[in-house]
């Protein structure tokens, strides 16, 4: 396969699994929605910082312990399930807001948004999983080491990411403003807040290696 056809099939792949939608992107959308762009480019790059973690750990085996061992894998399920609920509760006990100057302060920070992003994708062993399986398909020989490779097809395929889902958040943004000017919608946005958490974090128990 010629470099061209390969770099081709790569992205094109890379894109292609980006810009379906998934737990990750659900995460982004809800957040965007909820709280404006500038929470939801924090948790895009939260989450991105975040599969940076699975780069390297699946270039240097991590990985495999999690694809091979079934106590790392439920132990890291769990603690990350725990956290989402831990989110949900949160989510369904808020009372809503509107976006004026005196609820400003109710408004999630960006950086707790980051935060979550991060700990959200540490935590989620099918991440790990994901990038133990997609990238090793386009390991090459005669093109360095195996683990430089990962590391480099893994940040690309991270770069793609970040190109879609700043897309996707200011889409999101622009069709949400009138969502967040009212504080009952907002109410009812915190409730699917609540609710994509706990069905993420079930799906997360019920997930196996």
């Amino acid at each position: 396969m010629s470099d061209f056809n390969f770099w081709l099939l790569f992205l094109a792949s890379a894109f292609a699994l980006n810009v379906a939608p998934g737990p990750d992107l659900l995460y982004i959308l809800t957040k965007t929605i909820r709280n404006g762009k500038k929470v939801g480019l924090a948790s895009a790059l939260g989450v991105c910082t975040g599969a940076l973690f699975h780069v390297f750990a699946a270039a240097f085996g991590l990985s495999m312990i999690l694809a091979s061992s079934a106590l790392a894998f439920s132990l890291v399920k769990y603690i990350g399930a725990a956290y989402l609920f831990y989110l949900a509760y949160q989510a369904l006990q808020s009372s809503g807001f509107e976006l004026i100057v005196e609820s400003s302060n109710q408004r999630e920070t960006a950086f707790e948004s980051f935060k979550q992003g991060v700990i959200i994708d540490i935590l989620n062993p099918k991440v790990a999983i994901f990038f133990m399986a997609f990238l090793p398909q386009f390991v090459r020989e005669n093109s360095g080491p195996v683990s430089f490779q990962l590391i480099y097809l893994g940040l690309l395929v991270i770069a793609v990411a970040i190109v879609v889902e700043t897309a996707y958040v200011l889409v999101a943004d622009k069709i949400s403003e009138r969502i967040r000017s009212s504080k009952r919608l907002s109410i009812w946005l915190d409730r699917a807040v609540g609710a994509m958490f706990v069905t993420l974090g079930i799906k997360l128990v019920l997930s196996t290696n």
